[in-house]
């Protein structure tokens, strides 16, 4: 997900377990030939294999797996949807490496109905379930000395919290229902008993039964076109970590946008969609001469219905979207560079823990901003750039500039890993990559960079072995040194950190400066030409003490509170708000009611019952957005309101 705000919610404390029933590990599965080779392997050969696969097993507080002892390495799921129940049921098979010395396989689990496990031989096999702690429980099945595969029949319950379920009126067709998942952080394991953690890389296949009139999409290779029986068949070649498989379920139809790109969406969505797209092409070339090859095959988009919580996820080869991006003018396709980066950061080097999330989202943000330099100009990207670092200062401030959760490396244990998804990970992991940059230079960067992505193409990484990698392969290379450890575990923004300067927005500060001294009204700014990024730059900059009178006086001249830019409203309802500008509310609650973003939810949500200025106003607009709302979304705002307590 690209930016999320802070999650302002912490789950009960994981409780003291003993390493015995509770020790749970990530792993990058070694493969066949590795265990191939150490029968025969040299002593010095043994030592070095040894020493790699020590490497591979991570502690995972957020996990029950224990994959040092058995580690899947395929899932094969056969499941239909049922929306008038609301549940995922049928099989999923999994392939495991019993490289270790245990007789059971533990699993992540969250209201699932375990019916039934079996081997690959037909043998039934003991199971049990196993109470865990607010981020789930622990499937321990037996396994007999001969089990390669273990199938569990299972179905999902209908509050799983990774699937939302919408009926036709939550639809922008209005006909028929919509599904889709939402896996990061730790939510597949609501839908797929799985080993759930980021440090674990699967390939994946899969069945999907679905009513006749919808067609299903996954992150794997799709169909483009709908069939009459509503089975679907989808295969994932590449291993990732389970919270990257996602599906969605609904009235959909695809366009090509190239030879290797192209848009699903609701008909009555699509042209706008693929209109919004079409620069997907020339983004992915871009990205190719910067990092090396595209390794995924395809690359298309789902915008999915408003309730979507993110911006993005970076499913592989299907991004999940937000319809918030679609402007009209492209101007908002910088998140598309997002989930396009992270096919490289990400999902081609995860990060290993939640702890580490940095190593994802920091390095995305620094691609993006390379893939819209190279695509739109320099320009264009210091106004991101800009942005990127006004919102990080601002989150350092609310944070404390001594809080521990202004370090890029994290500590999340008992905490849910959506507490990680800040401004911090995303924007101060960017500055640092930026740091580094600046430091020794672009080429050198960029040769490291491409190097990094090519070493460990589809590992985990963890902060350690990439603050190694970094040392040996980088800063050990020149004679400019840096303070890595400084970025990495101290807090706040280091003194070398960079400032980035926009051209485009020294013009429109200097037109809110008149604006504001009364040397200019409203209606006579020199505005032509103006970008969202630059329209979000100037409404920033209106002071909370402003009056009514000059908020009208903005409305009537831009049209700002019937806007259909989401960027452009959700800045400019939080300022309504400060500023009891109480004329655009009806439209303010038209939009929390139908936006899921989080993004949005929360300033608005936030700015209403600050002071109790609309505290009232806040709970009755909830109460009627809330059934619109993903898990996701719905957590956070149920803590910040303090719903049904």
């Amino acid at each position: 997900p690209i930016r999320a705000n802070k999650r302002a919610r912490e789950k009960e404390n994981l409780p003291n377990q003993s390493s015995e029933m509770t020790r749970p590990y990530q792993v990058w599965a070694l493969g066949l030939m590795m265990f191939g080779l150490w029968s025969c392997s040299s002593p010095e050969t043994k030592e070095a294999l040894n020493t790699e696969k020590d490497q591979r097993y991570v502690k995972d507080v957020h996990s029950f797996a224990r994959p040092n002892e058995v580690a899947v390495t395929h899932i094969s799921l056969d499941l239909k949807a049922d929306f008038d129940t609301h549940t995922l049921s049928g099989t999923v098979t999994h392939t495991l490496d019993r490289s270790g010395t245990s007789d059971s396989v533990h699993f992540d689990v969250s209201d699932l109905t375990i019916k039934a496990a079996y081997d690959d031989k037909g043998t039934s096999l003991p199971f049990e379930v196993r109470k865990g702690n607010a981020f789930g429980g622990q499937l321990v099945v037996s396994l007999m000395p001969e089990s390669k595969k273990v199938s569990l029949i299972y179905a999902t319950s209908p509050e799983a919290n990774a699937v939302q379920w919408l009926e036709p009126v939550q639809t922008l067709g209005k006909v028929h229902p919509f599904l889709f998942t939402q896996g990061q952080a730790i939510l597949t394991r609501s839908w797929i008993p799985c080993q759930d953690s980021p440090g674990i890389r699967v390939t994946y296949d899969a069945k999907m039964t679905v009513p006749s009139e919808l067609m299903a999409v996954m992150s794997a290779k799709n169909p483009t076109t709908r069939n009459a029986e509503g089975i679907y068949t989808f295969k994932m070649e590449q291993p990732i970590p389970p919270y990257l498989i996602a599906l969605a379920i609904g009235d959909m139809e695809f366009e090509s946008l190239g030879d290797r790109t192209g848009v699903y969406a609701e008909p009555e969505m699509l042209p706008k969609a693929a209109y919004e797209l079409e620069e997907m092409e020339k983004m992915i070339v871009a990205a190719e001469n910067l990092y090396g090859p595209y390794r995924w095959e395809q690359y298309d988009v789902i915008v999915l219905p408003p309730s979507f919580p993110f911006g993005g996820m970076e499913n592989p080869r299907l991004t999940f979207a937000t319809p918030t991006i679609i402007a009209g003018d492209r101007s908002l396709t910088s998140l598309i560079a997002h989930e396009l980066a992270h096919s490289w950061s990400g999902n081609l080097v995860t990060n290993a823990t939640w702890d580490d999330f940095w190593l994802n989202e920091g390095f995305t943000v620094y691609f993006e901003g390379r893939i819209m330099e190279e695509v739109f100009g320099k320009d264009y990207s210091d106004m991101l750039k800009s942005l990127g670092l006004q919102g990080l200062k601002g989150t350092i401030t609310e944070l404390g500039p001594e809080s521990a959760d202004t370090h890029l490396k994290l500590n999340l244990e008992g905490r849910d890993p959506d507490d990680g998804m800040t401004d911090i990970a995303y924007e101060k992991g960017h500055m640092f990559l930026e740091m580094l940059e600046e430091t020794y230079g672009r080429e050198t960067f960029d040769a490291f960079l491409k190097g990094y992505f090519d070493h460990f193409a589809f590992q985990n990484m963890t902060t350690e072995r990439f603050l190694e990698y970094l040392n040996t392969e980088l800063i050990s290379k020149h004679e400019a040194k840096v303070n890595a450890d400084e970025w990495v575990y101290g807090p706040g923004l280091p003194s070398n950190s960079r400032e980035f300067k926009s051209d485009r927005f020294a013009k429109v500060d200097a037109q809110m400066s008149a604006w504001l001294d009364g040397s200019s009204p409203a209606s006579a700014l020199n505005t032509s030409g103006w970008s969202t990024h630059e329209w979000l730059h100037f409404l920033r900059a209106i002071p909370e003490n402003l009056t009514t009178e000059r908020m009208a006086e903005l409305d009537k001249a831009y049209g700002f509170t019937d806007s259909k830019n989401s960027e452009l409203q959700g800045i400019w309802y939080e300022k309504a708000i400060l500023t009891r500008y109480e004329r655009a509310f009806p439209a303010m609650e038209d939009f929390l009611v139908h936006v899921g973003r989080r993004k949005f939810l929360t300033p608005l949500y936030q700015a209403m019952i600050k002071g109790d200025r609309y505290t009232v106003l806040a709970n009755s607009i909830y109460a009627k957005a809330r059934p619109n709302y993903h898990s996701v979304s719905k957590g956070t705002m149920d803590e910040l309101l303090h719903f049904g307590s």
